[in-house]
């Protein structure tokens, strides 16, 4: 395939990738999408309006922290890092991913 089809996020999945992604280290949200984007060989495409509600909500609920800071073009940003709690949480939805993933596998490619 030379071309990628945009695909759609699931429902729920791009808050767990939000996580991942900061795992990382603090990031903005322009790098969070990029890096989502980059990383999935820009098969998944995270749109703005959907990614600043997903912030915002993962923030409401203590997962992650934001704060001000200075960008790489020298622009000021706000970047977001994971906060304890929030590692907590991508650790249950990974372990909630993979289980669903195997459960996934056993209908589509029967033993």
């Amino acid at each position: 395939m030379t071309t990628r089809e945009k695909t759609d996020i699931l429902q729920g999945t791009l808050d767990m990738l939000v996580l991942r992604t900061l795992a990382a280290g603090p990031a903005h949200g322009h790098t969070i999408a990029h890096a989502i984007e980059r990383t999935s060989d820009d098969v998944l495409q995270v749109e703005h309006g959907s990614l600043y509600p997903a912030l915002h909500r993962l923030e409401g609920r203590g997962w992650i922290a934001s704060f001000w800071g200075t960008s790489e073009n020298n622009r000021r940003a706000r970047y977001y890092r994971l906060t304890p709690a929030g590692r907590r949480q991508l650790t249950e939805q990974t372990n909630r991913w993979d289980a669903m993933v195997r459960a996934i596998n056993r209908i589509l490619r029967p033993a």
